[in-house]
């Protein structure tokens, strides 16, 4: 009796055993498919909200540079001039010395740049500056300065190599996005900045809104 209880066991045992061999590789091949898909559907879900982010970057990457050679003109009592350099980068250098200070570089993907489509009459433009065509377009109405430079000075002023008030735009987002589509605007007289942003409107017609 003893011993056909211990051979009961023993056959129970080995059928447990069995059992917890594990996946075949069949099953494992599934899982792996499986998951496989699961992370691709998940990367794809997240690519406009990645997309979105880096435009969200390269505009306030854009704004926080001018906004400090602003403010380091004014503390320091020293002229700082921002340069715009195609396709995505700025720089900001000492006036007195020349010295580069600081270097920006945008998200690889965003550039400094025109999209067509974007609005492009002066009634359309943002603060109604240029016409939509250049994508680095300060120095408005002024002739013989540098439109891809601003010249902040210690007054509060934003200026042109020419000591001329410097009023203009620069637009930037992701070639082939429309609606990556963002724009600054800064006013010579007081360098104030604005940003913008670029919105389907009704009827189709496209307009920018103050962000």
């Amino acid at each position: 009796m003893q011993c056909g209880l211990q051979t009961n066991r023993f056959r129970e045992g080995t059928a447990a055993r069995n059992s917890m061999h594990g996946f075949s590789l069949l099953e494992l091949l599934i899982a792996i498919s499986i998951l496989i898909v699961a992370t691709l559907i998940s990367v794809m879900s997240l690519q406009p909200a990645l997309k979105q982010a880096r435009v969200n970057n390269g505009y306030n990457t854009v704004l926080g540079a001018l906004r400090q050679a602003r403010d380091i003109s004014v503390n320091q009592r020293a002229v700082y001039i921002a340069s715009f350099i195609a396709p995505n980068t700025i720089t900001i250098t000492q006036g007195d010395t020349g010295i580069v200070t600081n270097t920006y570089t945008l998200p690889s993907d965003i550039t400094f740049h025109v999209e067509p489509g974007i609005p492009n009459s002066s009634a359309t433009t943002p603060d109604h500056f240029g016409t939509g065509t250049t994508a680095i377009d300060f120095d408005q109405n002024v002739s013989g300065g540098v439109k891809t430079q601003i010249y902040f000075q210690p007054d509060g002023s934003a200026q042109d190599v020419n000591s001329n008030l410097n009023n203009g735009v620069v637009y930037l987002g992701r070639p082939g996005d429309l609606y990556s589509s963002r724009a600054i605007t800064v006013w010579g007289a007081t360098s104030r900045l604005r940003g913008w942003r670029l919105y389907s409107g009704a009827g189709g017609a496209n307009a920018w809104r103050k962000q």
